[in-house]
């Protein structure tokens, strides 16, 4: 499984989806621009020791990660998705990609590729969940679907 942070922003949510990519066996794929550095003390500290079990990969646009990837499957998190989350079928090898913090995917995006938006559903009166807890929820669905295969 594959979870992808495009420009991610806060520190301390990326290093807390770090940890959950370590203990699930996930790679972690970063698409800059970042809006930390990767040295930062909060992205570190939420990151724990557990940095050198995850792979990271550091990519300069969404575009390269589909391209280097043509033949899996990518799901985009986003509100505004009709299809909630638990309705995909998910495969080892998927693409889970999230959006920044304060303004999630580009709405370009997301219609590009609507029959792959999924949600997590929520309270009309809620705007989004933290970052971090959405890849959470996703990841282990997916795991969970794939009899966490990963982890074996």
């Amino acid at each position: 499984m594959h979870i992808v942070l495009v420009e991610p922003e806060i520190p301390g949510n990326t290093g807390n989806i770090a940890r959950l990519c370590a203990a699930a066996c996930c790679s972690l794929h970063l698409v800059r621009p970042l809006g930390f550095r990767t040295d930062d003390k909060y992205l570190k500290r939420a990151g724990l020791d557990y940095w050198h079990l995850v792979e990271v990969v550091y990519h300069d646009c969404l575009e390269d990660v589909q391209k280097k990837f043509p033949n899996n499957n990518f799901y985009y998190n986003t509100t505004k998705a009709h299809k909630l989350y638990t309705e995909v079928t998910y495969q080892p090898d998927d693409f889970l990609v999230f959006g920044k913090e304060t303004a999630g995917l580009p709405e370009s995006l997301l219609k590009a590729n609507w029959d792959h938006c999924i949600r997590i559903p929520m309270q009309n009166e809620a705007r989004s969940l933290n970052l971090s807890n959405a890849v959470s929820i996703v990841a282990y669905e997916a795991l969970r679907q794939t009899n966490f295969s990963q982890l074996r």
